[in-house]
């Protein structure tokens, strides 16, 4: 079996990103057994390179590989596309024609963007994974193929199932071996490794100088969201070689050709179906930046009441800070500023609340180690969404319509953050 990096450099791969080569190192694992793949990813992250790899290292190599694109054939010629037709069986079938899976008998076929296969091809393709059995279109004569089937997606195929617009009985039949390549925001470390490579070619190709990026540039680049992934790096890359003057370039000159470069991946929303656009992180990060200001409220207080109390000295940066002596939901008055000379707030009488007041004689303190919590945006949602089905109970619409986002989302996060209800 050949390794990651000999896959690496015969594929013309580049990267050095951890889940590219855990995702590479499991279609070569599966290549040589006769199993379904089904491979996830974002367009243009590469999802058909990895099909390529897979039927390169099968014993199927020297055998008919086809790519065919689900989405790009229309829904009425779909079936005599994948599986033939006889002649005179629609307008136009002026004579016989074997469908791709006959012509790739023995090799492999590849169908990208699976999702968008109409539901009666789902059920001809199901019949396929199941016995290699298919009739062609106008025909009554049953086929047999011994063709590998490869899928691709780039949209969620257990929400298209949940919502009736995919088969189920298909989707786990396709997904006997899963492999998500990861986009380009994903493995960030590898940005500047495919600019390089790309500028190279491109370099060559038009018989001049490979462009460079200085400092700032590199930042902005390693922190754009890029939402096509490779494919748009590429023609980024391309652009900017064919149309800059100066090899060495800056913000300015990328602004041009990516007007959204100051758009970052952090966070960010898919306003356009809010079905398919995931956790919604904006919602997500003012909920949690609003718990963190609480809290620090909380121990600003907490603190001002132990200096008052017990006649400590006030540190120099809040020595002009007005005393404070109530223990208020968020350590401030109506206007915002530190409200002194008062035993209660508002809210505290009308509920009866008694503020916390530390005496002199609890001076014994328990050691506190301060520990550091995890700040990545993953580790985030998930202890949001921890929290608010705990609260509800495990009650999945309350948690949903508490986090501000679809039932559907949160059972898809429920399931990539693998959470125990």
């Amino acid at each position: 079996m050949e390794s990651v990096q000999a896959i690496k450099q015969r594929f013309g791969i580049y990267g050095r990103s951890e889940k590219l080569n855990q995702s590479l190192d499991t279609a070569i694992r599966v290549a040589a057994t006769d199993l379904t793949v089904l491979i996830n990813g974002e367009s243009g992250s590469g999802k058909e390179v990895f099909s390529k790899v897979i039927h390169s290292l099968s014993p199927r190599k020297h055998n008919s590989f086809i790519a065919v694109n689900c989405g790009a054939i229309p829904p009425g010629t779909i079936n005599s596309e994948l599986f033939g037709h006889e002649k005179g069986s629609f307008t136009g079938a002026t004579a016989d024609r074997k469908g791709y899976f006959e012509t790739a008998d023995g090799g492999t076929i590849f169908l990208d963007e699976i999702g968008e296969m109409p539901q009666d091809t789902q059920a001809y393709l199901l019949r396929i994974l199941e016995s290699g059995e298919f009739i062609r279109v106008g025909s009554s004569k049953v086929l047999k193929t011994n063709t590998r089937i490869i899928a691709a997606t780039n949209v969620n195929l257990l929400e298209r199932v949940r919502v009736g617009r995919f088969r189920d009985d298909l989707y786990f039949r396709l997904n006997t071996i899963p492999i998500k390549v990861p986009s380009l925001k994903e493995r960030r470390e590898d940005i500047m490794i495919l600019f390089r490579k790309f500028a190279q070619d491109f370099a060559e190709k038009y018989r001049t100088s490979p462009i460079e990026l200085d400092e700032s540039c590199q930042e902005l680049i390693k922190n754009y969201s890029w939402p096509g992934n490779i494919r748009e790096l590429r023609n980024a890359v391309e652009q900017l070689s064919v149309l800059s003057d100066k090899k060495l370039l800056n913000t300015e000159d990328l602004l041009k050709i990516i007007p959204d470069i100051y758009s970052t991946s952090f966070p960010a929303i898919n306003r356009i179906d809010k079905s398919d656009s995931g956790m919604y992180e904006r919602e997500i990060l003012y909920q949690l930046l609003y718990d963190m200001k609480k809290d620090l409220n909380q121990l600003k207080n907490l603190f001002i009441q132990m200096v008052q109390t017990n006649d400590l000295q006030m540190p120099p940066t809040m020595e002009n800070m007005p005393a404070m002596s109530v223990v208020t939901d968020n350590g401030m008055n109506s206007s915002g500023h530190w409200s002194p000379g008062r035993n209660l707030s508002p809210e505290m009488e009308s509920s009866n609340i008694q503020p916390v007041i530390l005496t002199k004689k609890n001076e014994d303190f328990e050691p506190v180690e301060v520990m550091e919590e995890p700040l990545s945006m993953d580790h985030m949602e998930k202890e949001l969404i921890t929290k608010a089905l705990k609260k509800y109970n495990g009650k999945r619409k309350d948690a949903a319509e508490e986090l501000g986002i679809s039932e559907r989302t949160l059972y898809r996060k429920i399931k990539q953050y693998d959470i125990e209800l």
